[in-house]
């Protein structure tokens, strides 16, 4: 079913669309002004030295090893204006299409491109590396290729693809600024030649495979992946792969592959999986009890990291999970589940945190996750930029006595097999 003329619920539209609707008439660039808007990013740039050396930031790095910090959730997006290949949906140019079209403009605000940049692809890039310049070297972000759809018989399906982003883009890119970015390729398990550019995209230095099921049509328990999970197992590749609601890629909307519980199957096979956003939107069907209603995705992920027989190998990245579509329970049990925290990996889930609305501080300082003190610093922070944003907020939450580990954000370890 191709998605793009499907009715959307309330809720998606006003996730995806809200943010860019207030954003259609207001300047992207960075001559911006701070705007008293909830909607709208102002994109201001260079951060200020005051900010940059306050000492809620300078406390968010301390400890840390910087060469180990890597953003193990960062998306590459573009529009093939540069020839990189890119693509995203035409709907996403139609504006009577108004829920793509929104979703388009509400990227660009929050990725900070100016939506008359002689060229969205190259204007993307450097905005990152704007944002990423804040952090001190040896700080890594991990750059995702983006798969288009596949249909049941493994050929692409461009009209159920919301976006594409070639490997050899995410590899060409990360190659021209190694000192900042790595690539995670994507591949479509079905695909007539998925094993010979599973072993191309490792020879190339990809750190991981990103697949989001339900947008790519990729069912995990389908027979056609157990020949590429042998492969990831023997190379010890990682899959990154999202379980639980998508909101933001719909592609080619089979939902029902987004359950955490289908991930037992690579898992049995020895593949090591990060589960992107510890599955922490939406419902899914629990099979184990297949009588009973659906749960939150996110037990189902708790069930899964707590069944022993997984430790060595399920992750869960943590990127988008302080967002507010995220409930204050889980995201006080991500804090103070220290026993998961070797576990757990940091990841921005560029560029969302500067889609405005996602995110709010004093929702967090209420619950009693961040000191009062911080958040108009964060907010101040935010306005410059997200991802340093993202990153400090992390560092300072606090629940139950506990604060996200070190390791979490220390990452580097989880991708030695595939840079030693």
């Amino acid at each position: 079913m191709n998605t793009h003329s499907h009715p959307f619920t309330r809720r998606r539209l006003l996730c995806c669309g809200a943010a860019a609707a207030a954003g259609l008439f207001t300047s992207l660039g960075a001559r911006a002004r701070v705007s008293s808007s909830p909607w709208i990013n102002p994109c201001l740039s260079p951060l200020p030295e005051r900010l940059a050396r306050h000492e809620l930031v300078l406390a968010a790095f301390d400890g840390l090893d910087a060469n180990a910090l890597w953003d193990v959730h960062a998306h590459l997006l573009g529009t093939g204006d540069s020839g990189s290949g890119c693509s995203v949906h035409p709907a996403m140019n139609q504006w009577w299409k108004p829920v793509d079209f929104l979703r388009r403009h509400a990227i660009l605000n929050a990725a900070c491109v100016p939506r008359d940049a002689p060229s969205i692809d190259r204007a993307y890039v450097e905005r990152l590396l704007g944002h990423v310049a804040d952090f001190p070297a040896g700080a890594r972000w991990l750059l995702f290729a983006f798969e288009q759809a596949h249909d049941d018989h493994g050929a692409p399906d461009a009209g159920a693809s919301t976006v594409h982003v070639p490997d050899r883009y995410a590899a060409r890119i990360a190659a021209e600024h190694a000192q900042r970015f790595g690539w995670v390729a994507s591949i479509h398990p079905y695909a007539p030649d998925a094993l010979s550019r599973l072993d191309h995209a490792t020879a190339q230095g990809a750190l991981a495979i990103k697949w989001l099921p339900s947008a790519m049509n990729i069912d995990l328990r389908d027979p056609r992946c157990r020949p590429f999970y042998a492969r990831l197992a023997a190379s010890r590749l990682p899959l990154i792969v999202h379980c639980g609601e998508e909101q933001a890629v719909p592609g080619a909307g089979r939902d029902e592959f987004g359950n955490p519980l289908h991930a037992r199957v690579p898992l049995e096979q020895g593949v090591r999986i990060v589960m992107a956003h510890c599955a922490s939107l939406g419902h899914a069907h629990d099979i184990d009890k297949p009588s009973a209603p659906r749960i939150a995705a996110f037990e189902l992920f708790a069930r899964l990291m707590d069944e022993r027989a997984h430790e060595g190998l399920l992750l869960g990245d943590i990127s988008a999970a302080f967002q507010v579509n995220r409930s204050i329970g889980l995201q006080r049990h991500l804090v103070e589940r220290g026993d998961w925290h070797p576990r757990l990996l940091h990841g921005s889930d560029h560029p969302l945190p500067g889609l405005m609305p996602l995110y709010r501080t004093q929702r967090l300082v209420g619950a009693g996750l961040l000191d009062a003190a911080a958040a108009p610093v964060l907010d101040e922070i935010r306005a410059f930029n997200p991802l340093l944003f993202d990153f400090v907020q992390k560092r300072h939450l606090r629940s139950g006595g506990q604060r996200l580990a070190a390791a979490v954000f220390e990452t580097r370890r989880h991708f030695r097999a595939a840079v030693a």
